[in-house]
């Protein structure tokens, strides 16, 4: 599992497939929770604007397991 680590309190879905070099731009993040599966915390999840905080763990289609941690 892969960790993505944020100095906030939370980041939405789309700055974390940022963040994690899943995508380049938020339009890109958009076009992809279209197209493919994410789960966080094992529930479905296609709103980019989605919070995530420190020790959710996202599930992405092809890309694999990632959580969040933080300072």
């Amino acid at each position: 599992m892969k960790e993505v680590r944020i100095s906030t309190e939370y980041i939405t879905l789309g700055q974390f497939l940022k963040l994690a070099y899943i995508v380049d731009t938020g339009g890109q993040a958009k076009a992809f929770l279209a197209d493919r599966s994410v789960y966080v915390n094992g529930e479905p999840e296609n709103k980019r604007g989605k919070k995530l905080y420190k020790n959710d763990i996202i599930a992405v289609e092809g890309c694999g397991k990632f959580k969040i941690t933080g300072n």
